[in-house]
């Protein structure tokens, strides 16, 4: 075990082991001649134990809160509420209606159209953009709910082999 104490010349505190208390040793700082104290004597510490507290806080027990000492909360903090003349934009959108919905707000009813290209192909001309055009011409644009690419396999007569081709389907109130 090892005890500590102060010079009592310079103040610097020392460490040495409890065996070598009454001996005569040089202080490492100011290298004037001291003698090392026994456990017993006042001012001597065990290393490893706190040091016992000042006399003033012997007196005031009082419990330190340590989120109320902490540097976040001595931070100050200046928040303003931004002041408009109108109402601000609105950031989110709201979604579509669902299609369920969408059928109740009117007397007509959804419908549901396919067109494939390989069907608006004539004699080695594909008028898939204009048949696709044409029925939308036709539906109007107040009552198309969406419009959805579909990609498809068929299998083609002539050589027996799977072909991949596209088309549209088209949701509209009609």
């Amino acid at each position: 075990m090892d005890i500590l104490f102060d010079c009592p010349h310079c103040g610097q505190e020392l460490e040495v082991d409890s065996d070598a208390a009454g001996t005569e040793l040089n202080c490492p700082t100011c290298n004037q001649r001291l003698v090392v104290p026994s456990l017993d004597s006042p001012g001597v510490r065990v290393s490893g134990a706190a040091p016992p507290p000042p006399l003033h806080h012997a007196r005031e027990a009082h419990v330190i809160n340590p989120i109320a000492a902490s540097a976040a909360a001595k931070e100050e903090k200046h928040f303003q509420v931004p002041i408009r003349d109108k109402p601000s934009e609105s950031l989110i959108s709201k979604p579509l209606k669902p299609l369920e919905f969408a059928a109740k707000d009117s007397e007509k009813h959804i419908r549901v159209k396919t067109i494939r290209r390989i069907d608006c192909v004539e004699v080695g001309r594909d008028k898939f953009d204009e048949h696709v055009s044409e029925f939308l011409a036709k539906v109007g644009e107040q009552n198309i709910i969406s419009i959805n690419t579909v990609t498809y396999t068929y299998i083609d007569i002539g050589s027996q082999k799977l072909l991949t081709d596209f088309g549209v389907l088209i949701v509209y109130k009609g």
